[in-house]
This record gives structure tokens, C-alpha cells and sequence, in this order.
């Protein structure tokens, strides 16, 4: 069952990017990885009544697509 598509159309060695297609790139990211951290939070606590080691590897993989996600909205501001 596919949850999400990933826009493949886009030639990561065509065009040189505009700062407005990174700001749009890097937008998209944020979202895109702010949607699966609440997904993979929401599913620990399911996972939990199967194996709570389970749990909490899937909640620290959360914490770590935070931590990603904080690295992209800086370097949204740093553009």
C-alpha cells in the first residue's frame, strides 16, 4: 500500500536551480518530513502493544526527522 507518492519528475542533474525552486524544495521537505514524524509518533504508540523496543526505536527515529527538519528550516533561512 503506497501512503505518499515522492515527485520523481524532477532531473536532479538537469537545470541549475533558482532560489525560488529551493525555497520550494526545501518547503516541501519540511512538510513532507513533519508528516512522517507525526505518522512514525502516531504508529509507536501502536507498535508499543506488539514490542515497546520496537516503540521506541520508531519514536527516536521521530526525534532524529526532527532533528532533520530543524537542518532544513535553517537552511531555509539561510538562503
Amino acid at each position: 500500500m503506497i501512503l505518499h507518492s515522492h515527485d520523481l519528475s524532477h532531473d536532479p542533474k538537469g537545470h541549475d536551480l533558482t532560489h525560488h525552486e529551493v525555497e520550494h524544495l526545501l518547503e516541501h521537505w519540511i512538510e513532507h518530513n513533519e508528516s512522517h514524524s507525526v505518522s512514525f509518533k502516531e504508529r509507536a504508540a501502536q507498535v508499543a502493544r506488539v514490542s515497546e523496543l520496537a516503540a521506541q526505536d520508531i519514536n527516536r527515529a521521530a526525534e532524529l526527522m526532527d532533528e532533520c527538519t530543524e537542518m532544513l528550516k535553517k537552511a531555509l533561512k539561510d538562503l
